[in-house]
């Protein structure tokens, strides 16, 4: 098993698959992005190689996210191969739903249910504003698809101060009658944008304070290394969740890695990239000892890792989602 300096076991690994996106959010890309050559990304059989050494050191998650990972080609049949692996008990995947209805039917087919989708207002006009792109009704489309289909979908909402604030009771009640999990996500400092972030007034208790101000809300048991602090909402078929993502209040038993689609990795969201696995494979060196050793360099929490992170933060798309 993969474990880091602080004893915590390693399962789970979020990778992305291209820094392409189709959508523009404020929040998370700016709008002249920059995307990489094709030939810096890790390709289909450099992901299976790295998957297959991972699996075998007991990762048994993997969350695949972008940018957008179904602008990725062949798409489908990576995660036809990533399936096979040995090892790996789930596979889920964030994306935005622009793309994503057309390929609802082949990822029931593989046993692929769990997917986040990525939806920060029920405002057609709203969203144009904050993804500066027209794609409302495709992505509305995409829900209503993942639910016909009874896939287990969770949708994340980046609460934004004088944005979408306003929106969070109307969110809440999609889990009236689906049964879909609405998480509310504080807002982290990775636009991309290269400026100073000072922090955040919409914290995971604001949140919580002001949905209660329309529902009565019962915690409910998480996860033991859930990200969400969880509750139902009596008479909802869902339910809802905050995730305190730049509050850092779950750091203490984080069990996950993120690699980007070019391989760099990182042990924490707010620490710098510690390795590249791409260049590993590449050069013919082995990659589990090189893991093994960031892991027992891996800060105790997201507050520890921010202070080694000397440049400005970096574009979410261009991390991992």
């Amino acid at each position: 098993m993969l474990t880091d300096a602080h004893h915590r076991i390693i399962d789970y690994v979020r990778l992305s698959v291209t820094d392409r996106c189709n959508l523009r959010c404020t929040y998370c890309m700016p709008e002249n992005m920059r995307f990489v050559k094709s030939s810096a990304l890790l390709t289909d059989a450099e992901i299976i190689t790295l998957l297959e050494t991972l699996a075998s050191a007991g990762i048994s998650k993997v969350r695949i996210t972008g940018g957008e990972p179904f602008l990725r080609p062949g798409l489908i049949p990576l995660l036809a191969k990533i399936n096979a692996i040995s090892g790996i008990r789930q596979i889920a995947i964030t994306t935005n739903g622009v793309l994503t209805h057309h390929h609802i039917p082949d990822l029931k087919a593989l046993g692929i249910t769990h997917v986040n989708l990525s939806l920060d207002t029920l405002q057609p006009a709203r969203f144009q504003q904050i993804t500066r792109r027209d794609q409302f009704a495709a992505v509305m489309q995409t829900l209503d698809n993942l639910l016909a289909h009874q896939m287990q979908v969770k949708i994340n909402v980046v609460v934004m101060d004088q944005v979408n604030t306003d929106e969070l009771v109307h969110f809440a009640a999609l889990t009236r009658e689906q049964p879909v999990s609405v998480r509310f996500i504080e807002e982290m400092p990775f636009n991309g944008q290269g400026h100073a972030f000072s922090g955040i007034n919409w914290n995971y208790e604001a949140i919580l304070d002001t949905l209660r101000e329309k529902y009565t809300l019962h915690k409910l048991p998480d996860a033991p290394h859930s990200t969400a602090l969880n509750y139902s909402i009596p008479g909802h078929a869902g339910n809802i969740g905050v995730i305190p993502a730049y509050s850092r209040t779950f750091c203490g038993t984080c069990n996950r890695l993120r690699i980007s689609a070019t391989g760099s990795v990182k042990t924490c969201l707010y620490g710098p990239d510690v390795l590249n696995v791409k260049d590993l494979m590449r050069s013919g060196e082995p990659l589990l000892p090189a893991i093994q050793q960031a892991l027992h360099h891996r800060a105790a929490n997201g507050f520890e890792a921010e202070q080694l992170h000397t440049s400005a933060p970096e574009s979410m798309s261009v991390i991992g989602g």
